[in-house]
């Protein structure tokens, strides 16, 4: 009588294998992804923090913040300087192609807002109208509010202390 051995795996055990590696490799990547949104995200506050400190130091030189005019010298992707100071050596932009962050200066407060669009929806606050009723700053990327349905625009800014909401 001859002994059959079994050398292989049946279809099932094969297709139980594959379905658990791809759920875990959905896993994976989701949270990749995920992280790869919220870095982002902490570049640009991180930015905006770098630029809010610069248009400080500004302040404290000119008593008045920068108007985004030309020959100001404060321009996002270029040099910010003024008289031979040197704020900023190169003002950061938003890190996704496509996108910039939004300077706003108010000429009558003297104050400045600067808002840029997070990508992660977990880190931000509704979107109030009332922080730039002069027009508003909508981002290119919608988010959605904590129902799951309700869209929202992804807000997030500094502003100069003497700034009115």
């Amino acid at each position: 009588m001859l002994n059959k051995s079994n050398q292989g795996f049946t279809l099932i055990e094969l297709l139980v294998v594959i379905v658990i590696l791809g759920a875990l490799s959905s896993l994976i990547l989701g949270n990749f992804f995920t992280s790869l949104k919220k870095g982002r995200d902490a570049r640009r506050k991180g930015d905006l923090e770098q630029i809010q400190r610069a248009l400080e130091m500004y302040y404290e030189d000119k008593r008045l913040y920068p108007t985004q005019s030309p020959g100001s010298g404060f321009i996002f992707n270029g040099e910010f300087t003024d008289s031979g100071n040197v704020y900023m050596k190169k003002v950061p932009n938003d890190p996704t192609p496509g996108r910039d962050y939004k300077y706003v200066y108010d000429s009558t407060d003297n104050a400045y807002k600067i808002y840029t669009c997070l990508e992660n929806s977990q880190q931000i606050l509704p979107y109030d109208t009332a922080l730039n009723p002069g027009g508003g700053y909508t981002c290119n990327t919608s988010c959605f509010a904590e129902d799951g349905k309700t869209q929202i625009n992804c807000i997030w800014g500094v502003a100069s202390s003497n700034s009115t909401p």
